[in-house]
Protein backbone atom coordinates (compact mmCIF):
# COMPACT_ATOMS: atom_id res chain seq x y z
CA UNK A 1 0.00 0.00 0.00
CA UNK A 2 1.26 3.20 -0.83
CA UNK A 3 2.35 6.13 1.68
CA UNK A 4 -0.78 8.78 1.94
CA UNK A 5 -0.74 12.57 2.27
CA UNK A 6 -3.11 14.99 3.33
CA UNK A 7 -4.61 16.78 -0.13
CA UNK A 8 -6.73 19.93 0.65
CA UNK A 9 -8.15 21.86 -2.56
CA UNK A 10 -9.89 24.85 -2.36
CA UNK A 11 -12.36 26.92 -4.59
CA UNK A 12 -13.42 30.94 -3.80
CA UNK A 13 -17.26 29.17 -3.28
CA UNK A 14 -16.06 25.62 -1.41
CA UNK A 15 -13.88 23.12 -0.02
CA UNK A 16 -13.45 20.92 -2.95
CA UNK A 17 -11.41 18.11 -1.54
CA UNK A 18 -9.84 17.37 1.73
CA UNK A 19 -8.83 13.56 2.17
CA UNK A 20 -5.95 11.68 2.19
CA UNK A 21 -4.49 10.48 -1.13
CA UNK A 22 -1.58 8.44 -2.56
CA UNK A 23 -0.56 10.90 -5.56
CA UNK A 24 -1.82 13.80 -7.13
CA UNK A 25 -0.93 15.62 -10.82
CA UNK A 26 -1.37 19.11 -11.40
CA UNK A 27 0.07 21.37 -13.98
CA UNK A 28 1.93 23.75 -13.24
CA UNK A 29 3.81 26.86 -15.30
CA UNK A 30 6.88 24.60 -15.61
CA UNK A 31 4.67 21.80 -16.78
CA UNK A 32 3.09 18.60 -14.67
CA UNK A 33 3.61 18.17 -11.33
CA UNK A 34 3.37 14.64 -9.64
CA UNK A 35 3.14 14.81 -5.77
CA UNK A 36 3.21 11.99 -3.44
CA UNK A 37 4.32 11.82 0.28
CA UNK A 38 7.25 13.41 1.06
CA UNK A 39 7.51 15.34 -1.60
CA UNK A 40 9.95 18.50 -1.28
CA UNK A 41 8.12 21.78 0.29
CA UNK A 42 7.31 23.45 -3.19
CA UNK A 43 4.97 26.68 -4.00
CA UNK A 44 3.81 26.71 -7.56
CA UNK A 45 1.44 28.48 -10.04
CA UNK A 46 -1.16 26.04 -11.20
CA UNK A 47 -2.09 26.67 -14.61
CA UNK A 48 -5.79 25.46 -16.77
CA UNK A 49 -5.51 21.72 -16.75
CA UNK A 50 -6.65 18.67 -15.39
CA UNK A 51 -5.66 17.34 -12.15
CA UNK A 52 -5.11 13.68 -11.25
CA UNK A 53 -5.83 12.23 -7.87
CA UNK A 54 -5.13 8.76 -6.94
CA UNK A 55 -6.48 7.37 -3.80
CA UNK A 56 -6.80 3.55 -3.43
CA UNK A 57 -5.59 2.52 -6.50
CA UNK A 58 -8.48 4.63 -8.00
CA UNK A 59 -7.97 7.77 -10.22
CA UNK A 60 -10.26 10.73 -10.45
CA UNK A 61 -9.90 13.37 -13.09
CA UNK A 62 -10.89 17.23 -12.20
CA UNK A 63 -10.98 20.73 -14.41
CA UNK A 64 -8.99 23.04 -12.71
CA UNK A 65 -7.96 26.41 -13.43
CA UNK A 66 -5.65 29.04 -12.16
CA UNK A 67 -4.25 28.96 -8.81
CA UNK A 68 -1.29 27.66 -6.40
CA UNK A 69 0.10 24.34 -5.05
CA UNK A 70 1.60 24.51 -1.63
CA UNK A 71 3.56 21.27 -0.38
CA UNK A 72 4.64 21.04 2.90
CA UNK A 73 5.53 17.32 5.01
CA UNK A 74 2.52 15.06 4.86
CA UNK A 75 0.27 17.93 3.72
CA UNK A 76 -0.41 19.49 -0.04
CA UNK A 77 -3.37 22.73 -0.01
CA UNK A 78 -4.19 23.58 -3.33
CA UNK A 79 -6.00 26.81 -3.94
CA UNK A 80 -7.66 27.23 -7.52
CA UNK A 81 -10.19 29.82 -9.03
CA UNK A 82 -11.71 26.60 -10.43
CA UNK A 83 -12.83 22.93 -10.00
CA UNK A 84 -15.12 20.60 -11.32
CA UNK A 85 -15.87 16.89 -11.24
CA UNK A 86 -16.50 15.33 -15.12
CA UNK A 87 -20.11 15.08 -13.87
CA UNK A 88 -20.52 18.28 -12.56
CA UNK A 89 -19.33 20.26 -16.17
CA UNK A 90 -22.05 21.31 -18.21
CA UNK A 91 -21.60 20.30 -21.62
CA UNK A 92 -23.83 22.46 -23.44
CA UNK A 93 -22.66 25.47 -21.68
CA UNK A 94 -18.92 24.27 -21.78
CA UNK A 95 -19.73 24.12 -25.69
CA UNK A 96 -20.81 27.22 -26.11
CA UNK A 97 -18.66 29.26 -24.08
CA UNK A 98 -15.83 27.65 -26.74
CA UNK A 99 -18.06 28.60 -29.42
CA UNK A 100 -18.03 32.48 -28.01
CA UNK A 101 -14.49 32.38 -27.36
CA UNK A 102 -13.76 31.15 -31.03
CA UNK A 103 -16.05 33.59 -32.55
CA UNK A 104 -14.20 36.45 -30.17
CA UNK A 105 -10.41 35.68 -31.48
CA UNK A 106 -11.35 35.10 -34.86
CA UNK A 107 -13.49 38.08 -35.29
CA UNK A 108 -12.31 41.45 -35.37
CA UNK A 109 -9.88 41.84 -32.38
CA UNK A 110 -9.98 45.65 -32.04
CA UNK A 111 -12.86 45.76 -29.02
CA UNK A 112 -11.83 42.51 -27.74
CA UNK A 113 -9.44 41.92 -24.47
CA UNK A 114 -7.43 38.83 -26.23
CA UNK A 115 -6.36 37.40 -23.30
CA UNK A 116 -9.77 37.15 -21.47
CA UNK A 117 -10.79 35.36 -24.49
CA UNK A 118 -7.48 33.07 -24.74
CA UNK A 119 -8.35 31.84 -21.22
CA UNK A 120 -11.97 31.32 -22.12
CA UNK A 121 -11.09 29.19 -24.76
CA UNK A 122 -8.73 27.47 -22.67
CA UNK A 123 -10.99 26.82 -19.89
CA UNK A 124 -13.78 25.59 -21.93
CA UNK A 125 -11.41 23.01 -23.94
CA UNK A 126 -10.23 21.72 -20.85
CA UNK A 127 -13.57 21.19 -19.34
CA UNK A 128 -14.52 19.35 -22.14
CA UNK A 129 -11.54 17.40 -22.43
CA UNK A 130 -12.10 16.46 -18.66
CA UNK A 131 -15.81 15.39 -20.10
CA UNK A 132 -14.35 12.88 -23.01
CA UNK A 133 -11.68 11.19 -21.03
CA UNK A 134 -13.93 10.45 -18.35
CA UNK A 135 -16.37 8.78 -21.21
CA UNK A 136 -13.67 6.42 -21.87
CA UNK A 137 -12.72 5.27 -18.59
Amino acid sequence: MASKFHLDIVTPDRIFYDDEVEMAVVRTSEGDLGIMNDHISTVAPIKIGKMKIKTDGNVKEAAIAGGFVKIEQGKTTIIVDSAEWPEEIDIKRAEEAKQRAEKRLGGNRENIDLIRAEIALRKAINRLEIVQSSKHR
